[in-house]
């Protein structure tokens, strides 16, 4: 049997999804690797673009199409299935969207599959085979280190495109519980492992050396969390191959002397970090309770993570009931006084699934309801519902600004140097300057769009020179971080945390 497993990407944003580093779907890699070796296996990722699909399904004679899709990938995927179903071939949905929608999805594929089903797949391929595929599936929250579950087939390259980084899953889960995430309810409340034995041999196999360790929280909360996870970096430095590496996690790693020294030793150059928000009242709203905790502390932890070397790529939510239009200027200023080395700023989305989706809809906040067309506007940077104190044209406004004047300024080498002079680490900055680079060509090509999306040029405004601001200041970062004298209040008036010397040597 011949199976195509197929990553369905929006058209509205297919330029937000493909500039960037081609960072593989390590979901299909998974399932491809529990496929038996009777049967053939291709991906199709469309971070490469529309046109493999159409030309590949044509061209091929496949006796299973396989999809898995965020919410914003839905609408194309049911696009797919009905072609799919004129020619004849069996269809099946996984993923977090079909889990949240299984109804819908049901409409339009032959087969859903619900939640992780890692277990489930070799039987769903071999029903396929047989030609009695069920119309629906519902796998389970599988014991990863007894299961020995996880193992994505590394060598298994898309048939239109290539990955320029491999990808790694050491755990599934995430206790933070956050409103408008989709992971906790997807893959559960608990961080659930798998065999360090198992990661160290995958890890060697992988034919990349740049990794994103796409644990949600590797680091976790708690210090048997924090533990295990150290004790995965120590094995990392005995037995793995030197690869260098990001990943995600909580803020208060920043505060754990000896997991960052390990995680750098290890070969981690970056952290993306959910700071989500400097405002305590939108914590709260978000159920972001760790950081509500650590939030005066954040400056304190940010520069836990430069001394040991690593990189803060700092992940912000702009749209709460708390914020305003100057909210994007006042955030992204804040976090570069802060020395945040990459920002990823994204519109507040309520995705189905969640607390806050169905929170939205019973109020009637939601406007992008037009389903299953407008599953396509739920991308993060497009607002899809009612805000409180803007209107949602306001906000994507607001978010356009920043774009417009990143794609203007000069400033990603800047930045970089920046990350040089506080972690001491050539190898970081690098990492720092190539991040950056992305979300530069994603301004330039996203501004135009943006500009006849709105009508308009970004006009000169107190809030716009904010904005520029943060990028101006990198200008006299050196003398900022060498005396630490930028302290007290910016002229926007919001106040700000004093640059400490957070010098390491690499």
């Amino acid at each position: 049997m011949r199976i195509a497993l197929v990553n369905p990407i929006t058209r509205r944003t297919q330029g937000y999804h493909t500039i960037g580093s081609r960072i593989p779907q390590l979901g299909l890699q998974v399932l491809a690797d529990l496929v038996a070796d009777e049967h053939e296996v291709d991906i199709i990722d469309e971070i490469f673009g529309h046109q493999a699909a159409d030309v590949y399904l044509q061209r091929k004679d496949y006796d299973l199409v396989g999809l898995t899709a965020y919410t914003s990938g839905a609408t194309r995927a049911y696009e797919i299935a009905a072609d799919c179903r004129r020619r004849g071939i069996p269809t099946i949905i996984g993923g977090p969207h079909a889990s949240a929608c299984p109804e819908e999805a049901a409409e339009h594929f032959d087969s859903v599959a619900i939640g992780e089903c890692d277990e489930i797949w070799p039987s769903i391929v071999a029903d396929a085979a047989a030609g009695r595929l069920k119309p629906r599936y519902v796998g389970s929250l599988s014991n990863l280190e007894t299961t020995g579950l996880g193992r994505a087939r590394q060598n298994l390259q898309p048939v239109n495109g290539r990955y320029d980084v491999a990808a790694i899953q050491t755990s599934r889960g995430c206790p933070v519980g956050c409103e408008y995430c989709s992971v906790t309810q997807f893959n559960g409340p608990t961080i659930r492992r798998r065999r360090i034995a198992d990661i160290i041999d995958e890890w060697n196999r992988t034919p990349r050396n740049f990794i994103f360790v796409v644990d949600d929280n590797l680091f976790g909360v708690g210090p048997r969390h924090a533990e295990w996870a150290k004790e995965l970096l120590r094995a990392l430095i005995r037995h793995g191959k030197r690869r260098l590496w990001f990943s995600q996690t909580t803020i208060n790693m920043g505060d754990d002397v000896e997991g960052l020294r390990l995680a750098y030793r290890a070969g981690c150059r970056g952290m993306l970090v959910g700071f989500e928000s400097f405002n305590d009242q939108s914590l709260k709203a978000y159920h972001k309770g760790i950081n509500r905790k650590n939030l005066s502390r954040y400056q304190e932890l940010v520069n836990g993570f430069h001394r040991a070397g690593i990189a803060v790529f700092g992940g912000f939510i702009i749209g709460a009931d708390e914020d305003t239009p100057d909210t994007v200027s006042e955030t992204t200023l804040t976090a570069v006084r802060m020395g945040v080395d990459i920002i990823q700023i994204t519109n507040l989305t309520p995705l189905p699934g969640t607390r806050m989706y169905e929170r939205y809809r019973a109020a009637g906040r939601l406007l992008a309801t037009n389903y299953p067309q407008d599953w396509e506007r739920y991308t993060f940077v497009e607002t899809v519902y009612h805000p409180k104190n803007m209107s949602a044209g306001e906000l994507d406004e607001s978010i356009y600004e920043l774009r417009h004047l990143a794609a203007r300024h000069n400033w990603v080498w800047k930045r970089a140097f920046r990350s040089l002079l506080r972690t001491r680490s050539v190898s970081t900055a690098l990492f720092v300057l190539g991040m950056n680079r992305g979300w530069k060509r994603l301004a330039r090509i996203q501004a135009p769009r943006d500009a006849l999306r709105f009508g308009f040029t970004p006009r000169p405004s107190p809030r716009l020179e904010r904005l520029a601001d943060s990028f101006r200041m990198h200008l006299y970062s050196k003398v900022e971080f060498l005396t630490g004298t930028r302290t007290g209040r910016h002229r926007s008036g919001i106040a700000q945390p004093a640059l400490e010397n957070t010098a390491s040597t690499e």
